[in-house]
């Protein structure tokens, strides 16, 4: 093969690496070295298929650090919405409609679809989560709650459910920032009412009940609805 045709054939295939998830948003990538290995070809060859990428802003080149994984995939719907949603009520209920239907069915792939090292992932995520609410670290609660919809997305192995699913959430990330609303202040017994949802939804996840865990998510995000058309 020319070494136009290698180029093109790395760069696709570290395109769909970024797609399906397996270098997430912001992390480093291996050295020119192991993916070359990996890859079989030279490094100038991935060296070449990276600039490329990072031309389309896709990658990010740090001297002397190596190169990093951008957050534009996930965030390229994220920010004109934002704003939309907090002058318009009615596409917050748009919002969160999609979201019951895109999460319901990423927690049913999940279920079917994730490996034992995936399913892990997910019980080490829910324990982080669970302590954080033991210990009343209301912000390291909010972030692995934030993680463990990754991690349940990322075990869906469909690369459009988790770039729709990170952007859906950076869109309610921004109505909250927004407008100062921190869900589990809303009540006393949401923090708690949240926890108990997610271990429901890990448990039928991690046990391979795909149905249970597509209800279980509907549930949480029904309630998630009622919470935040209430505030």
């Amino acid at each position: 093969m020319k070494l136009r045709g290698l180029v093109e054939d790395v760069q696709r295939r570290l395109e769909q690496s970024l797609l399906d998830g397996r270098y997430a948003a912001n992390s480093r990538l291996p050295s020119e070295r192991i993916l070359a290995e990996q890859f079989a070809v030279s490094r100038n060859t991935v060296r070449e298929a990276s600039q490329r990428l990072v031309a389309r802003g896709l990658l990010r080149s740090r001297p002397g650090a190596g190169m990093y994984v951008s957050d534009q995939l996930r965030t390229s719907t994220a920010t004109p919405w934002g704003h939309l949603v907090a002058d318009h009520p009615a596409v917050l209920s748009d919002v969160l409609e999609f979201r019951r239907v895109l999460e319901g069915a990423t927690a049913y792939y999940a279920a079917q679809r994730g490996t034992a090292e995936e399913h892990q992932r997910i019980r080490d995520v829910l324990a982080a989560l669970e302590l954080a609410h033991l210990e009343d670290r209301a912000g390291d609660e909010a972030a692995a709650d934030a993680q463990l919809h990754e991690a349940i997305a990322l075990a869906s192995h469909n690369s459009m459910f988790l770039h729709l699913h990170a952007s859906v959430l950076g869109i309610l990330r921004e109505h909250i920032t927004l407008n100062g609303t921190n869900l589990r202040a809303l009540a006393s017994d949401v923090p708690s009412q949240l926890l108990q949802q997610h271990r429901a939804i890990c448990q039928a996840i991690c046990a391979r009940r795909a149905e249970a865990a597509r209800t279980a998510m509907q549930a949480h995000i029904d309630y998630v609805i009622s919470m935040l058309e209430s505030e």
